[in-house]
């Protein structure tokens, strides 16, 4: 990529993220350009379809839920603290952009998403924490990763269309923490 392509991605991005933020995932593309100080024709040489966009604001956060995961798997916690602190880093990381939550978890397990891959950063962040606590004998059997995201996913996007406080979230979150847990 050119010196000023490469600026002008860079631009769109930040300006995307921004924007996202303010005014969620649905935001007028226009808006974006004109924030990153571009034509809508550049934007969309960068950026063929929204989702494109999507996926480019989302890498940043990606390595966030990497280390999320490590940590929850190398905590000393009990499944439920441990599965309460991933799911709420979960649900916090997901929720960033309003309708973010609901893109996110729309596009869990379809390989056609263009932002199938962050989707797939999540889901196996989260397989690594579900294969610790089953691993420890703490887990239910039967209990799938992709089936979890989807369930914690729909927690974020009840709070987001709600915007239903931490606390609620965390009572939402422990409804299901109850049904994954196995205490024998």
């Amino acid at each position: 990529m050119r010196a000023d392509a490469l600026k002008n991605h860079e631009k769109i991005v930040e300006a995307a993220a921004q924007v996202f933020t303010e005014r969620g995932l649905d935001a007028p593309i226009d808006e974006i350009a004109t924030r990153a100080g571009v034509g809508a024709g550049t934007l969309y040489r960068h950026f063929p379809t929204r989702d494109d966009l999507i996926d480019a604001v989302v890498k940043s956060w990606m390595s966030q839920i990497d280390a999320a995961a490590d940590e929850a798997i190398a905590s000393d916690n009990s499944a439920r603290d441990t599965l309460m602190a991933w799911f709420e880093t979960y649900v916090t990381r997901i929720s960033r952009n309003r309708g973010g939550p609901a893109k996110i978890t729309s596009a869990m397990g379809n390989t056609d998403s263009p932002i199938f891959s962050k989707c797939e950063t999540l889901r196996l962040a989260n397989d690594r924490v579900l294969s610790r606590l089953r691993e420890r004998g703490l887990l239910r059997d039967g209990v799938e990763s992709l089936e979890v995201c989807r369930l914690v996913g729909g927690v974020a996007v009840v709070a987001d269309q709600a915007a239903l406080s931490p606390e609620s979230v965390s009572s939402m979150l422990s409804v299901l923490i109850n049904g994954l847990i196995d205490e024998k």
